[in-house]
């Protein structure tokens, strides 16, 4: 498993008032997770997710508000009906979900596994074999960690991460992983109960740059 290059700091776009609170165990699923892509898939670790780039933490978080990719087809379909309109909004992003937020930022702590590095992939393909055939995955790729679904997968190569030890000692803090919202956004996924070093928390506005381009990247408007 190949160590990743830490950035000198990270952002977390979390509730207020404290963005690096551990998601709380009340809102976890039947299954124990919180539906994220490296949750432990057995429910006894948290996990906290954070960004290199400032705006991959508005990426990540306004994707679930993006349009059904049908919708889009068929509201380009309409524009196109109608000749030189443009197709109505379908995603809306309500006004307190930005009044609810602040940014987080802090320095990592300990060693993160680079998942998508090549030896990183050839250690969990052969690992992790038997799950992937359990998946009905064709493999264990690059593509294969970026998938939506099933979402069980890459939380179970979360647990394999958090699982290895060196003399008894877990070796890995967390995951350095890609976004699949594009290979120039780098995410972070820290296991419970290391958490960064917090250097400081800012406010989330409504008139914030990143937060303008990520409700433009996913086509996206505020309430």
């Amino acid at each position: 498993m190949k160590q990743a290059d830490p950035p000198a700091q990270v952002f977390r776009l979390g509730r207020r008032p404290d963005p690096w609170a551990w998601p709380d165990w009340a809102f976890a699923e039947p299954d124990g997770t919180f539906g994220n892509r490296y949750d432990d898939p057995q429910g006894i670790y948290r996990v906290l997710y954070a960004s290199t780039q400032r705006i991959a933490t508005f990426v990540e978080c306004l994707a679930c508000f993006r349009p059904d990719i049908e919708v889009i087809a068929e509201l380009d379909a309409i524009a196109g009906e109608d000749g030189d309109e443009e197709p109505p909004v379908a995603g809306v992003v309500p006004s307190d979900w930005v009044e609810q937020r602040c940014i987080g930022i802090g320095r990592l702590v300990g060693d993160h596994a680079d998942i998508g590095h090549h030896e990183s992939l050839a250690e969990l393909r052969s690992a992790l074999a038997p799950r992937v055939v359990h998946y009905e995955l064709p493999d264990l790729d690059a593509a294969t960690l970026r998938l939506t679904a099933p979402r069980a997968f890459t939380q179970e190569v979360s647990r394999y991460v958090f699982d290895r030890t060196v003399d008894g000692v877990r070796r890995w803090n967390g995951i350095s992983y890609l976004s699949k919202h594009g290979d120039d956004l780098t995410n972070w996924a820290t296991f419970e109960p290391v958490m960064p070093d917090i250097i400081g928390v800012n406010e989330c506005a409504a008139d914030d740059v990143d937060l303008a381009a990520a409700l433009e990247l996913h086509g996206l408007r505020l309430a």
